[in-house]
């Protein structure tokens, strides 16, 4: 099999598995990228993520994460919901959660495509090495899904695809095999700066700048302290994460639905009250968040941020 019918299948197959979208780069050094980087984080923009510090070298070279990559395949799986989008989006009532955590958490779905579309792959090449990434190691996914032309990175520094708009979650593919690569897409955000504009925290101090130490999905999930209290007025209802950005954006108007049910929102995190969230026990937030993205910032940290909205929503 040569290079375009390898690429071909493996594309064919990814849709298959339920990918919206699945794009081939070359593996190497993201010079850029790794210039920019440098500075975001020489500036302090990680804020407490000193995460972000380490393994520099394989984060921006995943030849040196993966010894003999030669190639990242990329992949997008749409998370989107219409029917809640708008719903959601309104509601200054209840305490909310960003849309990408209320359904199963995108980790165990992801890995279970990308492991099969390894495995298929591996058997059309004859062999294969490498391995398969959801957000857990230094890899810059929105840069190579961007090399790959799955989208563009956008003014609040997230990809935009033309028909999936920002709902998806990326994972990668970083492998030994060659493919026929894909050419990077045009910028489409325009002159809008719908994002910038919407941000109650400045996060995005200019385009394609974001200071995480400043937004709100950093605040209600990454941060470990005491939110600052000069910031709890701009917190909204916001319990975990934050989508103010991506719902005013232009795109997410276009968006498709996504397919993957294990990703669709559970209705038992919907709609709750203040004082529901207030009297969760911890067994029930257990319960309420197995195999779910919530758990990353834990129960005295949900209670945390319940206890810096309160005041913002309405009762």
């Amino acid at each position: 099999m040569n290079k375009t019918q390898l690429t071909e299948s493996v594309r064919r197959r990814a849709r298959e598995l339920g990918f919206e979208g699945c794009g081939f780069s070359k593996a190497g050094f993201l010079e850029d990228e790794a210039r920019r980087l440098e500075n975001w984080l020489q500036e302090g923009k990680h804020g407490s993520m000193k995460w972000m510090e380490n393994h520099f070298d394989k984060r921006v070279d995943p030849t040196k994460l993966v010894p003999g990559a030669k190639s990242v395949v990329s992949v997008l799986c749409s998370y989107h919901q219409p029917e809640l989008a708008d719903r959601h989006a309104a509601d200054e009532e209840h305490p909310k959660i960003s849309k990408y955590a209320l359904g199963e958490d995108y980790h165990f779905v992801l890995k279970d495509k990308l492991r099969a579309l390894f495995d298929f792959t591996k058997e059309l090449n004859g062999g294969l090495e490498g391995r398969v990434f959801v957000d857990s190691a230094p890899v810059m996914d929105k840069a190579w899904a961007q090399k790959s032309g799955l989208g563009w990175i956008g003014k609040h520094t997230n990809l935009l695809n033309r028909s999936e708009g920002s709902w998806f979650f990326l994972g990668e593919m970083i492998v030994d095999a060659e493919f026929d690569y894909d050419a990077p897409t045009t910028d489409h955000c325009g002159s809008c700066t719908r994002c910038i504009d919407a941000c109650p925290t400045d996060a995005i101090t200019e385009p394609y700048v974001v200071d995480g130490s400043k937004c709100i999905s950093y605040f209600t999930i990454e941060l470990r302290d005491e939110i600052p209290r000069e910031y709890h007025d701009k917190l909204g209802n916001w319990i975990f994460g934050c989508d103010i950005c991506q719902d005013v954006c232009p795109w997410n108007r276009k968006a498709a639905s996504g397919t993957e049910e294990r990703l669709h929102a559970r209705k038992p995190l919907l709609g709750n009250d203040l004082s529901y969230w207030e009297e969760l026990g911890l067994m029930e937030f257990r319960e309420l968040f197995r195999k779910n993205p919530v758990k990353r910032t834990k129960y005295e940290g949900l209670k945390r941020n319940i206890r810096a909205v309160r005041e913002n929503c309405r009762t």
